[in-house]
């Protein structure tokens, strides 16, 4: 089931990504770089992306680390933890303040 819902939204994810993805109004991109289409994917999955530059002002490494795993312990955000290192590289070298 988890699989099935990681196919999904990568799915999703590839048929917005060249337009981005809508927000009210606005159009939010991620910044490009490494990472960028597996955290976008994994994040996709659960609420828009406009929660990462949001809160990227008052992020670190470690609360983006807590951030992450609280998706995945409480939420059950279907992240493999062989991918959350490279998450939170892409989420820390981008949206940390």
């Amino acid at each position: 089931m988890r699989r099935a819902a990681v196919w999904a939204a990568l799915g999703a994810y590839a048929a917005l990504a060249s337009n981005g993805v809508a927000a009210g109004e606005e159009i939010i991109q991620l910044i490009d770089a490494p990472g960028r289409e597996l955290t976008a994917a994994s994040c996709v999955t659960c609420h828009s992306l406009d929660y990462i530059p949001m809160n990227a002002p008052l992020m670190s490494r470690g609360s983006w680390e807590k951030t992450v795993h609280k998706m995945i312990d409480k939420f059950g955000a279907p992240i493999r933890p062989e991918d959350i290192d490279q998450i939170l590289a892409y989420l820390t070298a981008n949206y940390a303040g």
